[in-house]
């Protein structure tokens, strides 16, 4: 065992810290970066947008304000399953659901709904994992980006105005592209264009 310890302290490599230099000590060699990175920017091209006069172009992928989306009928699309809740890291997130009437035509197709639903803009940290997780695409980010507000309370966006969003954007012709593959869900269009492997010739016939 003494060989073997022997043989395996020569291949240790002991890191030493590196020594500054009198111009390092002096930060003299990161000030000159410095200046020189002003230099180079005063004299390119500028790149100043004049905002809000000159709006930038948001690309569609972009994961801005919440909406929530209505169905066919116009109602709320959400089921009140809480797997956007869930998923949230942020915890930004809150649900509170009930039943439908099952006397009611127009609530005979779903269990419950959502009544409320509220999304912290603030804590939101905008990851876009509540919309993969949503089994009906009820909830999506869209690509308005200019969200202010003058209190917290104006930042906490509830089930009316995530719908007001889902207006907004509907009209407007800004629909996010991310989770509209289909009417089940993100993945339901993969699996409808799936080749049909019943008339493969690898499976035996019947």
């Amino acid at each position: 065992m003494s060989e073997e310890n022997s043989k395996a302290k020569k291949h240790v490599t002991w890191a030493e810290p590196p020594q500054m230099t009198l111009m390092e000590t002096l930060y003299i060699p990161a000030i000159a970066a410095g200046i020189g990175t002003t230099v180079k920017r005063m004299f390119g091209k500028n790149e100043t947008r004049q905002y809000p006069e000159v709006e930038p172009e948001i690309p569609p992928n972009y994961r801005g304000v919440h909406r929530l989306n209505r169905d066919d009928q116009g109602r709320v699309k959400c089921v009140a399953c809480f797997l956007c809740q869930t998923v949230c890291p942020a915890k930004c997130i809150t649900i509170e659901a009930t039943a439908t009437d099952k006397t009611d035509p127009n609530w005979a197709d779903r269990d419950k709904y959502p009544a409320t639903f509220e999304i912290d803009e603030l804590r939101c940290i905008y990851c876009g994992m509540c919309e993969q997780a949503c089994p009906v695409d009820a909830i999506e980010l869209t690509s308005i980006y200019d969200l202010t507000g003058l209190s917290r309370e104006e930042m906490i966006f509830d089930k009316e105005k995530l719908l007001e969003v889902f207006d907004e954007t509907t009209q407007s012709g800004k629909d996010p592209v991310r989770t509209k593959r289909g009417t089940l869900g993100p993945a339901s269009e993969i699996l409808v264009d799936l080749p049909d492997e019943s008339s493969s010739s690898d499976h035996p016939s019947s």
